[in-house]
């Protein structure tokens, strides 16, 4: 039945095959991994890429004026360009390179925040953001005296944009937004959202952590002057994440993190500092995981990301109905624009015990408020059980996720 449904041509077997981890057992079963919002596994590729890099061709960068450091620099400086590529970005300066899309957003808040956000100043986010994107612009706000606001969801978990332009004024400064809900889906239109707050002169951040795995993100398209989003996500290495900045406003702002290589002169009287992006990639970077994220832009555009986004849009399709059939489940996050995510809740069970049910099956989800507490209140639940896709994954692991919940459902009736 499954094979039926899924009608984009897509030899998931033979990807399959690319990622060690797709391989393990959990429990004497074969691992069925849901839990690709939190992370995804890595192919073959990108694990040779760094191993080889480790232990072939190691040195730091920007520094040696011997062979091996220069080669680390060159691909360093190559695995720019190909991330700026990657993403739309007109020039690769425009790409900076940190732990992650938290410390991506962080930066900004940090930066553009204490240049530009001063007392009555508005910052705009959305009721259904991650805390990542939540946290740093309350502790913002608290410092500049600024005022935080919330564009408000429907039922099915949709931005309501007739709020969001009451929201936006002449003293919007910046609105930062998640692309995806990492806790429901929720494509959010941020074309129209970026547009409508340039009208009002603000800046836009988005945070792409969990758009960047399963769409085209084209920021020169989009407009944007922000972007966030994590290496971990798109089957690169953890602790290498990306931020996007229009060249401009980069220049504009004062660093972030301050020590070696991201100064121009140092006296002891005074520093000057270099330009972006070296300005706010203070101390040794990340650079095997560098190494690794170009590794997994190479797979991903392999495969190409417009035919991962229509064989991920038939397994949420598949995934839906299977669930839907099942008695007593609530799908929780149903807009109209859905990313491959799929949170439920059943009724007197807890998701951290669904959780723990399944994984006795070798069913990998998450249970939990998934680092958005402010969601998980609008709809009424503590936590939600979350089953997020890849384009590794297959129907058949659908099914077994199905048949997982219908065993829940007996084990509480």
């Amino acid at each position: 039945m499954a094979e039926k449904i899924i009608k984009t041509e897509f030899d998931v077997e033979r990807i399959r095959g690319d990622f060690p981890m797709l391989s393990v057992m959990v429990n004497n079963k074969p691992l069925k991994y849901l839990d690709n919002a939190a992370t995804t596994h890595k192919p073959f590729s990108v694990i040779e890429r760094v191993r080889k890099f480790d232990t072939e061709e190691y040195a730091t960068i920007h520094r040696g004026t011997y062979k091996l450091g220069e080669r680390a620099t060159i691909l360093y400086n190559e695995m720019r360009t190909k991330v700026a590529s990657f993403i739309g970005a007109p020039e690769p300066r425009s790409i900076i390179f940190t732990s992650g899309a938290t410390q991506s957003i962080n930066l900004v808040a940090y930066s553009f925040g204490h240049r530009y956000i001063n007392e009555g100043d508005e910052i705009i986010i959305s009721h259904i953001e991650h805390h990542a994107n939540i946290v740093p612009w309350q502790v913002l706000c608290e410092e500049r005296k600024a005022i935080l606001k919330v564009i408000p969801v429907n039922d099915n978990g949709e931005l309501i944009m007739e709020k969001y332009e009451q929201l936006l004024s002449e003293k919007t400064r910046l609105v930062a937004i998640t692309h995806i809900s990492n806790a429901l889906g929720t494509v959010n239109p941020v074309r129209e959202i970026v547009k409508k707050a340039h009208d009002v002169g603000a800046r836009v951040l988005i945070d792409g952590a969990q758009s960047i795995p399963h769409m085209k993100v084209n920021v020169k398209e989009l407009n944007c002057d922000f972007l966030a989003f994590s290496g971990h996500k798109i089957y690169g290495p953890t602790g290498i994440g990306v931020l996007y900045g229009k060249p401009e406003i980069l220049e504009s702002m004062p660093p972030y993190v301050t020590g070696g290589d991201m100064i121009n002169t140092v006296t002891l009287e005074k520093t000057t500092y270099a330009k972006p992006p070296s300005k706010f990639e203070a101390g040794t970077p990340p650079i095997s995981q560098v190494i690794g994220l170009g590794a997994a832009i190479d797979y991903i555009n392999s495969i190409g990301i417009d035919r991962i986004q229509n064989y991920e849009k038939e397994l949420l399709i598949y995934g839906e109905k299977v669930l839907q059939d099942i008695g007593g489940i609530r799908i929780i996050g149903t807009a109209k624009n859905k990313a491959s995510i799929i949170s439920f809740s059943l009724e007197n069970v807890h998701p951290h015990d669904v959780a723990t049910i399944l994984d006795e099956d070798g069913i990998a989800v998450r249970g939990g408020h998934h680092c958005a507490q402010p969601t998980m209140k609008r709809f009424g639940v503590p936590a939600t059980t979350r089953a997020s896709f890849a384009f590794y994954n297959k129907p058949e692991e659908l099914d077994a996720l199905a048949r997982g919940v219908k065993k829940v459902l007996e084990i509480f009736s």
